[in-house]
């Protein structure tokens, strides 16, 4: 939620000999103005993983998978795996510590409502703003129950005196099962329903059995979906900085951890920033507003995740610390004008301004 600050205007039936303004300086920790203090943003990074989690379970009869059923490559050992499905960026603001200033109201000042963040970033002035907040993270997706094959056991089976005589019997269970299953197809079985919808429940009946003894010998494959999440507040540009790491047995790890792959982040400035002006005529009238309102003018980064095989994002993104501060013109907020602004909560630069 935002919050809002409000300032009253007392009204004095006085009037003022000088000319009233909207000051703005520099935070100082501790001081106490009669008015509020804002934060310009750093832009950072909620990064999400979404990572694909496969646990595989030899069967009981593993080894004799071959033998009865002419199976090959049926897992022995068991195993956990990983891989990356998709990786996202969500921009969001936090405070720029060396970007603090406060908004000092006279009672000739038009500025008298300023909406911040819940942590001080400036959002708006003179006009409600709500705080954005970042969307809801993905919902993990877990690994469907596999199916109890000892349901599927008949007594002679159960009673089996060695895993190899079980085997033998679960094996000629399979085919007898698979028999019935395409006499019924052909309409050969005996007491065949003529209903189609009955027909489909005796099928997916067999073929369920099927399934459940198989997986006595090929063993069972569960599949999920886990999402990770961590925030990352970049410091610098760079072309390749290792984000985290992935391992391939125990999915996202930490950046310093070396038993997984680096993934790596590239934040490069696509040179569309304007340069900063310093004329000096300029910077003269700049200087006359130094106690105005402070905004970003942030830099176009292009950003890509990747690893040494795939390239997960690519994008571009407007960041508030490697770009440049400006301020808005105290003529904005004279009492004649009532302007209204509007900043991006992620960057701090101007989304809008009205007059």
């Amino acid at each position: 939620m935002k919050r809002l600050v409000l300032f009253f205007i007392q009204c004095v039936l006085v009037i003022a000999s000088s000319h009233a303004q909207t000051e703005v300086e520099t935070f100082k920790p501790g001081s106490t103005l009669e008015g509020v203090s804002y934060y310009l943003p750093k832009t950072a990074f909620r990064v999400t993983i979404e990572a694909e989690k496969t646990i595989v379970t030899p069967g009981e009869l593993s080894k004799y998978a071959f033998r009865y059923l002419r199976l090959q490559n049926v897992p022995t050992e068991p195993s956990t795996t990983w891989r990356i499905k998709r990786i996202m960026l969500d921009p969001y603001g936090v405070p720029d510590p060396t970007k603090a200033y406060s908004i000092k109201v006279k009672s000739k000042t038009s500025a008298p409502l300023v909406s911040l963040t819940h942590d001080g970033l400036i959002l708006s002035i003179n006009t409600p703003a709500e705080e954005t907040m970042l969307p809801p993270l993905p919902q993990s997706v877990p690994a469907q129950e596999p199916i109890d094959p000892k349901q599927f056991l008949n007594h002679e089976m159960m009673t089996a005196g060695s895993r190899a005589k079980l085997a033998e019997l679960c094996a000629q269970e399979i085919y007898d099962l698979r028999e019935s299953r395409n006499a019924l197809i052909r309409g050969e079985a005996e007491n065949t329903p003529q209903d189609g919808q009955q027909l489909q429940l005796m099928l997916d009946r067999l073929e369920t059995q099927d399934q459940a003894l198989t997986q006595l010998f090929r063993g069972s494959k569960q599949t999920s979906t886990e999402v990770f999440s961590f925030n990352y507040l970049p410091t610098h540009e760079t072309e390749k900085d290792v984000l985290f790491r992935f391992s391939q047995y125990e999915g996202v790890v930490d950046a310093n951890d070396l038993s997984g792959q680096p993934v790596f982040i590239s934040i490069q400035n696509t040179g569309n920033l304007p340069q900063k002006q310093t004329n000096p005529e300029i910077e003269k009238k700049k200087s006359k507003m130094e106690r105005s309102v402070y905004y970003n003018t942030p830099a176009r980064e292009a950003i890509k995740v990747f690893d040494l095989s795939t390239t997960y994002v690519k994008g571009e993104c407007s960041m508030g610390q490697f770009g440049y501060t400006e301020i808005l013109s105290d003529a904005l907020f004279d009492k004649k004008m009532t302007t209204k602004v509007t900043f991006y909560q992620d960057n701090g630069a101007v989304k809008k301004l009205e007059q």
